[in-house]
C-alpha cells in the first residue's frame, strides 16, 4: 500500500476532505494502515500544487479517521479495466 494523504475533516455534505500528497484517480478506494476501506474518491479539488480530494465515506464511524493517514491499494477498481457483459 502507498500513502496518499491525510483526512482533514468531514464536510457538511457528508463527504470527507483529504489533503493529498500524491496524485490519485477518481474512483480509487482509500484504506487505513490495517487495510480497512475508509472512503472512495469522488472528485479532485483545489490547486495543482496542493490538491485535495472529496470522497464518500465507506464506513459509519468516519470521525475516528479524521487526522489519520490514508493509503491506496494497488488493486483499486479505478485501475482495473472494465469488463463488459455481452447482451443476450
Amino acid at each position: 500500500m502507498q500513502e496518499v494523504g491525510e483526512i482533514m475533516h468531514l464536510a457538511g455534505s457528508g463527504r470527507v476532505i483529504i489533503q493529498l500528497s500524491t496524485e490519485l484517480v477518481e474512483g480509487q478506494i482509500l484504506c487505513d494502515k490495517t487495510g480497512t476501506r475508509v472512503a472512495k474518491v469522488n472528485e479532485l479539488i483545489g490547486p495543482i500544487k496542493r490538491p485535495y480530494a472529496s470522497a464518500t465515506p465507506l464506513t459509519n464511524n468516519i470521525k475516528k479517521y479524521i487526522g489519520k493517514q490514508v493509503y491506496v491499494d494497488q488493486e483499486s477498481p479505478a485501475n482495473k479495466p472494465k469488463r463488459f457483459r455481452r447482451k443476450k
